[in-house]
């Protein structure tokens, strides 16, 4: 009873620090696995001696074994196909080439820097082919870059991982079994992924067959279904062949994210919280059961093989595998920079100092130790300076990104749409009124009739490389469920909604970051009809420092009245929809609406016709210098007419 009390206190400690370190690290906007190293040596006997994973004997290898099972399907279900496809010769060389270069260039370094005989030295340099989904994907969440290098750093660290693990295996197997020739060593690894493909892909096809026509079943009990679906998979492929378990889970995973399943974003996200305790657990266990005494016996030697794996081995497979992608100096220098190693290395590094010192050859603690070297020093140069990099290389796409989403197909989006499209940005409208969505293709403009629930219609559309997400129909709470599905789902720079005044404080709405467009309390039914009424001008205006406070005034005093609607702010050379909570600033140029009912009535008294033009107009009391709008006068009346 005492025994079993120990194993439960050690899981207990290992799940408290673990999910302290991701608390402590989210807080601090760093990679998580910083502090669930730190966390795990200090609570190990080297540190404060309170956890001792040792005491889970086979436990370890069981639970590190499944948990990394979740963890790569997990990977392979968040992997979007369609943005694979942009980087698919690029990611096929990494996988490939990028692998034999790691493997050769690492085994020499091992070898020549680290005085490690041969055989150890490729054994290491297979352990460090990975890179790793659960560190890239925190690292990338915090350090945000263009979708191409983040899909492709994506893709790598999911797809890299069971190969490394597979390719570490067959080293691993030639150790041990001497005898083995290359033919042996070589036929291995294919019948291990391919394999693995195999179960991977008819698993992964009946589980969706399976979960699309089980509406009997409770979305809870689906995820459950999912989870024990993954592990049998696992399990039959280990069984058949070890180490091909790995391969079967992120391929099962990626067929099934290609079933379309439904409520999928339910099923990634329960995986994605299964995927945080497992990471938590392992590092903290793992890192635990690590000697300090062996990371310090290894010399310098092994921090010069660990810079060469880092700053030589990297950038000249990045160079060769990305040779004819189309990407820039500056994305492959980042792609260069970022290789953190993660948990699959840890975790097989450490299942292999038990197999080589059960057979009795040397080099198992050391091999573990300078896995864990690589490991920490790859994250704490590469994944703590990651952002500045980024920043340094204007990788940042929130600086840059345009264009915008729109849903609705009103008077009031058509002319904001039109605005974007002036300006030569990207703009797509949704609806599912199919009266609106003709006039909108009309007026020349890019819509889709659907609902702007629908995931695959807004990837379609683009939003995830748009800089501005716009909920704008004439329903408020619709408006307001549509940005927060669209800020949960994408990371757009801004997602904006026309939404009531009292859901502004909402704490979810806050978590979520979306913000109310144009004005606090927008009536848009009425704003609609004075477009389609040809009560309204269109018109411009710049802040300037002489006389700044006077249009601030000005121009919230028409605001307040509901004469005057801002639509888009220019500021710093970009264009945006101007949010309710604005502080102008001098040097804004603002495009807004004004409401004027005389054009109506004056058209009416001389008999014209019930079709009016927007004129560009500034305003005389807020504007002295005469500014030209991104529109043309044209544009706009067929927008309006």
């Amino acid at each position: 009873m005492e025994g079993s009390f120990e194993l439960t206190l050690q899981i207990v400690i290992a799940v408290l620090a673990g999910i302290s370190a991701q608390v402590i690290a989210e807080y601090l906007q760093v990679p998580s696995i910083v502090f669930l190293l730190l966390f795990g040596v200090l609570l190990g006997p080297d540190g404060l001696g309170i956890l001792h994973p040792q005491l889970l004997g086979t436990g370890l290898e069981v639970i590190v074994a499944l948990a990394v099972a979740v963890i790569l399907f997990e990977g392979g279900l968040n992997l979007e196909l369609r943005a694979l496809g942009k980087v698919s010769g690029s990611l096929r060389n990494l996988v490939t080439i990028g692998t034999l270069i790691t493997l050769l260039g690492g085994g020499m370094a091992a070898h020549w820097l680290g005085e490690f005989p041969w055989s150890i030295a490729f054994l290491y340099a297979s352990l460090v082919v990975v890179t790793g989904p659960t560190v890239i994907s925190p690292l990338l969440k915090q350090v945000k870059v263009d979708s191409q290098v983040a899909t492709l750093l994506e893709g790598e660290g999911v797809l890299i991982d069971p190969v490394g693990a597979i390719l570490a295996v067959v080293v691993l197997d030639t150790i041990v079994n001497s005898d083995a020739g290359p033919i042996v060593a070589a036929s291995g690894l294919l019948i291990r992924l391919g394999l693995g493909v195999g179960i991977g892909i008819s698993g992964g096809w009946l589980l969706g067959f399976f979960l699309k026509r089980a509406k009997f079943l409770s979305e809870d009990l689906k995820n459950l279904v999912v989870l024990a679906g993954l592990w049998g998979l696992f399990g039959l492929a280990q069984m058949i062949r070890s180490e091909s378990g790995l391969m079967a889970t992120v391929v099962a995973g990626i067929v099934l994210r290609g079933s379309a399943i439904p409520e999928e974003r339910l099923l990634r996200r329960f995986k994605g919280q299964l995927t945080v305790l497992g990471v938590s657990v392992l590092f903290i266990l793992l890192s635990a059961d690590l000697s300090i005494a062996s990371i310090f016996a290894l010399g310098r030697g092994s921090v010069f093989t660990v810079f060469t794996l880092m700053f030589v081995v990297r950038p000249i497979s990045i160079s060769l595998c990305t040779w004819n992608s189309g990407m820039n100096l500056r994305q492959k220098l980042f792609l260069s920079w970022v290789a953190p190693k993660g948990i699959v290395s840890a975790s097989v590094a450490s299942l292999f100092a038990i197999i080589l010192t059960d057979r009795g050859i040397n080099g198992g603690d050391s091999i573990k130790a300078l896995v864990f070297l690589t490991i920490m020093m790859t994250v704490f140069i590469q994944g703590l300076t990651a952002r500045w990099v980024a920043k340094w290389l204007q990788l940042n796409p929130e600086e840059k990104a345009s264009g915008a989403v729109i849903i609705g197909c009103n008077p009031l989006s058509r002319l904001i749409a039109r605005l974007f499209q002036e300006r030569g940005e990207t703009a797509v409208l949704i609806d599912t009124d199919p009266e609106a969505c003709k006039q909108a293709e009309k007026e020349n403009l890019r819509v889709f009739q659907s609902s702007g629930l629908d995931i695959d219609v807004l990837e379609e559309a683009g939003l995830e490389s748009m800089g501005t997400f716009l909920a704008m129909t004439n329903n408020g709470e619709v408006n307001l469920v549509l940005a927060q599905r669209a800020a949960e789902e994408f990371q757009t720079p801004r997602v904006l909604a026309v939404f009531p005044r009292d859901r502004q404080a909402s704490p979810a709405l806050n978590k979520t970051k979306v913000g109310q467009a144009f004005i606090p309390q927008l009536p848009i039914k009425a704003w609609n009809q004075y477009l389609s009424d040809g009560q309204v001008k269109l018109g411009t205006t710049s802040l300037r420092e002489p006389g700044f406070a006077f249009q601030q005034a000005h121009l919230r005093a028409l605001i307040r009245s509901g004469e005057l609607l801002p639509l888009l702010v220019e500021r710093d050379s970009r264009f945006q929809v101007v949010p309710a909570t604005e502080d102008w600033q001098i040097g804004d140029q603002i495009i807004y609406l004004l409401h004027d009912p005389r054009p109506k009535l004056l058209k009416r008294l001389s008999g014209g016709n019930t079709s009016s033009r927007l004129a560009l107009e500034k305003l005389p009391e807020v504007e002295e210098v005469p500014i030209s709008c991104p529109i043309s006068d044209a544009a706009i009346e067929e927008i309006v007419s």
